[in-house]
Formats: structure tokens, sequence, C-alpha cells
């Protein structure tokens, strides 16, 4: 799924670490990084993100509650 326009990253952050299953950051290489990882998630996004937005990124995510979740951060905020 794509994802765009992550203003609040914190709270994008404690989504993806209250998912149960495994999400992965797609780079555009087509790597794929845990992003239940911190480390991932700071040296990844480090190099993305500007401004303190994220503008977009394709992430992956495998159990149906944890895409629900994702979906309603990004609906909701």
């Amino acid at each position: 799924m794509k994802v765009s326009n992550i203003k609040d990253i914190d709270k994008f952050f404690d989504v993806i670490d209250h998912c149960k299953g495994k999400v992965e950051l797609v780079t555009g290489e087509g790597d794929r990084l845990n992003l239940k990882s911190k480390l991932s998630q700071y040296v990844s996004l480090a190099n993305i993100f500007s401004n303190g937005e994220i503008p977009e990124l394709e992430i992956v995510a495998y159990e149906k509650e944890d895409i629900d979740s994702l979906m309603h951060f990004m609906i909701n905020g």
C-alpha cells in the first residue's frame, strides 16, 4: 500500500509498533526493510522525510488488522 503526506511521524511509528505482524518499507530498489525495528525506522526514514513530513512511502503489512489500523491512521490521522 502507498501511504502519503504523513505529518505526525510519532503517531505513524506508534501505529507500526502496535501492529501484530510484520510491516515492511519497500525501497525504490525493491528492498524490504522491517519497520518494526527501531533501527530500520530511524535509518531508512531519516533519508526519506524532509521538513518533518513523509511525502510518500510504499509499505507492506501482512495481517488484515494491521492493514486496517494503517488505513484508519491514513484516513483519520
